[in-house]
């Protein structure tokens, strides 16, 4: 399984008997996949706004999966609740992982 399809080489791909195409999950979805995996025993900031990261970034429930260890760990280690810096924090680091481009604007809170 990959989000990069563009990136398997066409031998490989030859020998596929198969291949699926998914999106990238729509907004809504998203929010539903942020508000599903963030486990509800990590002490969260009143302020979170799960919204706002579901409309802001497109990525996949996977990325988002790592995205929120990395802000849960992040916010561990520092004593604290976890806050929108820490998720923000989460998503630079998940975006160079996967090759994108940070628009550091992106990246600021409003």
């Amino acid at each position: 399984a990959t989000n990069l399809r563009a990136n398997l080489d066409d031998a490989f791909m030859r020998r596929l008997q198969f291949g699926i195409d998914f999106p990238f999950p729509k907004p809504a979805d998203r929010l539903r996949i942020w508000q599903a995996l963030f486990p509800p025993d990590v002490p969260r900031d009143a302020n979170l706004d799960l919204e706002l990261m579901a409309e802001r970034f497109e990525i996949a429930g996977g990325n988002i999966r790592n995205i929120l260890v990395t802000a849960a760990y992040l916010a561990a280690s520092n004593g604290q609740v976890v806050k929108m810096e820490h998720l923000l924090h989460g998503t630079r680091r998940e975006l160079q992982k996967m090759g994108r481009l940070v628009n550091e604007r992106d990246l600021e809170l409003v």
